[in-house]
């Protein structure tokens, strides 16, 4: 039982107390109570001239894939053997002692999606997961939370170089077109099995992206240049699934396309240069813009790009591009816990959520501010720069 006393609570629910109580018990929060509230026998955390947020989330990363040091041994991103790798999951590949984990925790990020690269048409399956747990299974929170897929330069430059397919745009959504008409097919013929007829062989790459036919996770594509974002649009419609789009770099330029197709954006990462052709159109701007035409969006690191602690200060770059404070925070709390479809349990500092507090000894946006404490599941795991429980 732990009482996060006297700090100003943003609980992005719409209620800021400028000096309040965070009551935790049993892993989930209790209550937020005005005023300074130290129960007797409860362990009290002093946030007197400090502010208090949920949890922050990261929608987008590669944690514990392409591990920190190791950057050949540790990273397992892409398998550039195939261009169609639905199957593939992520979390059989993230390294829980990834030293990035504890980065994560001395940023205030207490969840993360992590999953593969981008160099594949279709690249697996996505997945959530706390930053800190007893067990890495212990850390999931929801498997998987998206089928991850790439349009634009990086499937032509991962296999286009080799005389490969994709080596055009057009090949790119040539073969996630007929990925998901087979996926179709295979469900369809499951459903005549279900009336007497035969069922087909099992195809684990067709139960991935059956999951988005039927709606069960969203297709999440890699999409920096305006015309793929279109494209990715263009083939949402087609076959009538759920988009969300990974960078969104250009989503400036068709704000009004993305609104009016109810598609969701995770942009970012916002630190960065013009690395290749797709970037140049990079712009702080684009959260402010997206905001304006009513796009939900959430912001990103992609760590290792950006260094998974920086997220904080990645929103604070929105607001200097314009973008609203109050939903530059709500892009990395509230609103990327819609976005993963864990708003009932994340995002926010309610009765019931799971109890991911985050002690902050000045404005998150701030440079000069620091961690103070992080509380993931009920449990103090980060400590005045100590860690108190590692996995």
């Amino acid at each position: 039982m732990i009482a996060i006393a006297g700090g100003r609570i943003l609980t992005m629910a719409g209620k800021v107390l400028e000096q309040g109580t965070v009551l935790v018990r049993d892993g989930k929060i209790q209550g937020v109570a005005d005023g300074v509230v130290e129960p007797e026998g409860w362990e009290v955390i002093d946030a007197r001239g400090k502010m208090v947020l949920p949890g922050l989330i990261d929608c987008h990363s590669h944690l514990g894939i392409v591990e920190e040091i190791y950057r050949v041994e540790g990273d397992d991103a892409n398998e550039t053997t195939d261009p169609v790798t639905p199957h593939l999951r992520a979390v059989d590949a993230v390294y829980p002692w990834d030293l990035g984990f504890k980065d994560a925790l001395s940023g205030g990020v207490t969840t993360v999606v992590t999953g593969p690269g981008s160099a594949n048409v279709i690249g697996g399956e996505m997945v959530a997961l706390k930053t800190w747990g007893p067990s890495l299974d212990g850390m999931i929170l929801k498997s998987p939370v998206g089928l991850k897929a790439a349009l634009g330069e990086n499937p032509k430059r991962s296999y286009g170089s080799r005389q490969k397919t994709p080596l055009t745009r057009m090949a790119s959504a040539a073969l996630l077109r007929e990925t998901l008409a087979g996926a179709a097919d295979y469900l369809r013929k499951c459903d005549k099995a279900s009336e007497g007829a035969e069922y087909p062989d099992r195809d684990y790459k067709m139960e991935s992206v059956a999951r988005v036919l039927k709606g069960q996770i969203p297709l999440r594509v890699h999409s920096h240049r305006a015309d793929d974002i279109l494209t990715a649009i263009r083939i949402a419609r087609e076959f009538n699934i759920k988009l969300v789009i990974e960078h969104c770099t250009e989503g400036y330029k068709i704000a009004g396309e993305l609104a009016e197709n109810g598609v969701r954006a995770v942009i970012g990462p916002i630190i960065g240069n013009r690395a290749k052709v797709e970037l140049a159109g990079i712009s702080l701007e684009t959260g402010k813009i997206l905001a304006g035409a009513g796009v939900e969006f959430a912001i990103m690191t992609d760590h290792p790009v950006v260094p998974i602690q920086y997220l904080a200060i990645s929103a604070g770059l929105s607001v200097r591009g314009g973008l609203d404070e109050e939903r530059a925070l709500r892009a990395i709390t509230a609103g990327a816990a819609e976005i993963l479809g864990l708003g009932h349990r994340l995002g926010s500092l309610e009765p019931g959520k799971d109890a991911d507090v985050v002690v902050f000894d000045g404005h998150p946006f701030d440079v000069r501010t620091r961690v103070a404490n992080v509380i993931v599941s009920g449990r103090i795991v980060y400590d005045n720069g100590d860690y108190c429980c590692t996995l």
